[in-house]
């Protein structure tokens, strides 16, 4: 997984697989990964899938030529509320963007590092 800065002041980490490497074939199969790991996970739960994508042509947006899908798989741990906070930050995403070579797998860094490192194996499990 690769750190990064979106913007200049968002954390957020990144891994890209290669499709013809990759076990996963589409976006739906990266969501039907994430959305078992978080079920079965005793913290964790789902919340939803976003169609950002879709969402995006809907009202004119512009997309990257090279993206042929992108979706969010919403869920949250949420533990802990030692103040108000922590609930400007939740609950937790990961995106996965299609392009015509790769998957790239994306979430916001958490707050909480135990949840940061949940979700980095997560990412690490699929290779």
């Amino acid at each position: 997984m690769q750190a990064k800065q979106f913007k200049d002041k968002y954390p957020i980490w990144e891994k890209t697989f290669s499709k013809q490497t990759c076990r996963f074939k589409s976006t739906e199969e990266f969501l039907n990964y994430f959305q078992v790991k978080i079920e079965t996970h005793d913290r964790a739960v789902f919340i939803a899938r976003f169609d950002h994508f879709k969402h995006t042509k809907t009202v004119d947006g512009t997309i990257a030529n090279n993206i042929t899908d992108a979706q969010n798989i919403i869920f949250c741990f949420g533990w802990e509320i030692p103040s108000a906070d922590p609930i400007a930050v939740r609950p937790r995403s990961i995106g996965i963007t299609e392009q015509q070579d790769n998957f790239v797998v994306n979430f916001m860094e958490a707050p909480n590092p135990v949840a940061q490192e949940i979700m980095i194996n997560w990412v690490k499990d699929i290779a």
